[in-house]
């Protein structure tokens, strides 16, 4: 036969056995299993990282505001009558656990009424920890996010100026000038609330007993995104993440139903909490 020979073909067929074709899936599932608690523990370290970043630019628009206005702090809460405006609550609307239809559970107009809205160059999302999958049903039965996890201790501008009938033995804040005890590196302002007790701007934890840790009480509660663990930010401007080590601070979230005030007596957590916000008059 003349020209080149061709090469003959090996005999059987080519490719990956059963046994080699289920190593190779098992090698696959081994790496996967080393890699995802590592692009786990990332994603919850960028989130921390963006939940601090929110909580001192909101603190910031915050002392700015006082800055503008003789030293004054806003209110922690009042009502919705003036909003824009420097005689305010920090922020206006109120979130509803128990109707995810509720406009403020959706919508963010509250949070352009709000008079720190100007200091904060229209950012929307610095309001909210991006740990919190909460959400809202807005008008076209729509999953939205919820617009805030952020409220504001009740010793910081109170109600109105007032304690709101926690604690009239108790110092409120009106003013900058005020934090002197605790100091500014030791009282926090914003903190980030659970997803089932956040309704109006602030947060309320009760100085009954103060300093008998016998006599604890929760009355709104924290929440704890960061692995057992919630945000804070205090009045000289640092952030910083709280593990909590009470298992009674993170009680189990259920739909529609909202957490009621309960005595917690010796829970280390509501003493961190009260040894942070204020001291009797």
């Amino acid at each position: 036969m003349n020209g080149l020979l061709l090469p003959r073909r090996p005999s059987g067929r080519s490719g990956f056995t059963l046994i080699e074709l289920l190593v190779v899936i098992a090698i696959i599932a081994i790496l996967a299993g080393m890699l995802l608690p590592a692009l786990g523990k990332a994603k919850t370290k960028a989130q921390v990282i963006t939940c601090m970043n929110n909580h001192k630019q909101l603190l910031l628009a915050w002392t700015m505001y006082a800055g503008d206005n003789g030293d004054r702090l806003p209110y922690a809460y009042a009502q919705d009558a003036n909003p824009n405006t420097s005689d305010g609550a920090w922020v206006q609307g109120i979130l509803d656990w128990g109707n995810l239809s509720a406009r403020d559970n959706w919508d963010p107009k509250h949070l352009i009424q709000s008079p720190l809205y100007k200091y904060v160059g229209g950012s929307m999302g610095i309001w909210k920890c991006p740990a919190d999958r909460s959400y809202g049903i807005n008008t076209a039965r729509a999953r939205v996010p919820r617009p805030r996890s952020m409220a504001m201790s009740i010793w910081m501008g109170g109600n109105s100026g007032t304690d709101g009938g926690w604690g009239p033995t108790w110092k409120v804040n009106t003013k900058m000038g005020d934090i002197v005890n605790p100091g500014p590196s030791n009282s926090y302002v914003l903190l980030d609330e659970r997803e089932d007790s956040i309704n109006d701007g602030f947060f309320v934890v009760t100085m009954e007993g103060y300093p008998n840790a016998a006599l604890t009480s929760m009355v709104d509660w924290p929440a704890s995104y960061h692995n057992r663990a919630g945000g804070f930010s205090f009045a000289d401007g640092h952030s910083e993440i709280r593990k909590w080590v009470d298992p009674r601070t993170m009680p189990k979230i259920s739909p529609g139903q909202i957490p009621p005030g309960a005595r917690q007596a010796n829970n280390v957590d509501i003493f961190w909490m009260q040894d942070r916000a204020t001291r009797k008059k």
